[in-house]
C-alpha cells in the first residue's frame, strides 16, 4: 500500500477524483460549494484522516501544478481572438492593474503593521496576490519565508475564486472585462480559472492582468516595503 501511495498516479488520481465529485456539487450554484474550495478541503481531510504524507501526495500533485504554466500560455488563443478589443482598452486596463496591484501590497502591509505583526510575516505576505512561483521569488528577495507565502497565495486565490464574482456583482460590476481584470489582479491563476467560467473575454483580461500584476509586484514590492517599513 505504501508503495502505491508513493506513485505519481496516486496524487494525480485523487486530485482529479475529488474535483470531479466536487464539480457535481458546484452545479447547485451555492458559493460555499465552489469546486476549487471543496477539492482543496476534501484532499486535506483525506490526507489527514488516512495519515498520508503530503510528500507522497505531491509526487503526483506536482505534475498537475506543472500544467498551470501551459494552461496560462494557452490563454494566448483567446487573447488572439480578443486582441482588437483588448488593444482599445489597453491604457485603462494597464492603469487599473497597476493601481490594483499596488493597493494590494500597500493594504496588506498597512493592515499587518496596524496589528503589530512581526516583520518576517509582513515580508512573507506582501506578494500574496501574484502567482506562486513569482510570489516565492519576491519573498526570497525581500527576506520573507517562502513556505508562508505559498500557503497564503493559494488561500488568496481560492478566496478570490469563491467570493470574487459575488463581491463584484454586489458592487454593481457586471462588465466581463472588469470582472476578468479584477480576478486576475487579485487572485492570480485560481482567479483566472474562475474568470474563464464567466466567458472568454473575462478569461483573457484575467490572464493578462495576472501576468502584468506579477511583473509590477516583482519590481514594486521591495520599494513599497522600503517606504512603509
Amino acid at each position: 500500500m505504501n508503495n502505491f501511495l508513493q506513485l505519481p498516479i496516486f496524487g494525480i488520481g485523487i486530485t482529479i477524483l475529488f474535483y470531479l465529485l466536487c464539480g457535481k456539487l458546484g452545479k447547485l450554484r451555492l458559493f460555499f460549494l465552489n469546486p476549487v474550495l471543496l477539492t482543496v478541503v476534501g484532499i486535506i481531510l483525506f490526507l489527514k484522516i488516512f495519515n498520508v504524507r503530503f510528500e507522497n501526495y505531491n509526487a503526483g500533485g506536482k505534475y498537475l501544478t506543472y500544467f498551470l504554466g501551459p494552461a496560462v500560455v494557452a490563454l494566448g488563443a483567446f487573447f488572439y481572438e480578443k486582441y482588437e478589443e483588448l488593444r482599445r482598452d489597453l491604457k485603462l486596463f494597464s492603469i487599473s492593474v497597476i493601481i490594483g496591484g499596488s493597493c494590494g501590497i500597500v493594504s496588506v502591509v498597512l493592515f499587518l503593521l496596524l496589528l503589530e505583526m512581526p516583520l518576517f510575516l509582513i515580508k512573507s505576505l506582501a506578494s500574496k496576490s501574484v502567482t506562486t512561483p513569482i510570489a516565492i521569488e519576491i519573498t526570497k528577495t525581500i527576506g520573507g519565508i517562502p513556505d508562508i507565502t505559498a500557503g497564503i497565495v493559494i488561500a488568496v486565490g481560492v478566496f478570490g475564486n469563491v467570493i470574487g464574482p459575488i463581491f463584484l456583482r454586489k458592487l454593481g460590476i457586471t462588465d466581463k472585462r472588469a470582472i476578468g481584470a479584477a480576478l486576475g489582479t487579485a487572485a492570480h491563476g485560481i482567479g483566472t480559472a474562475r474568470a474563464l467560467q464567466e466567458g472568454k473575454t473575462s478569461g483573457v483580461y484575467s490572464g493578462i492582468a495576472m501576468c502584468l500584476n506579477g511583473i509590477i509586484t516583482a519590481f514594486s514590492a521591495p520599494y513599497i516595503l522600503y517606504l512603509l517599513l
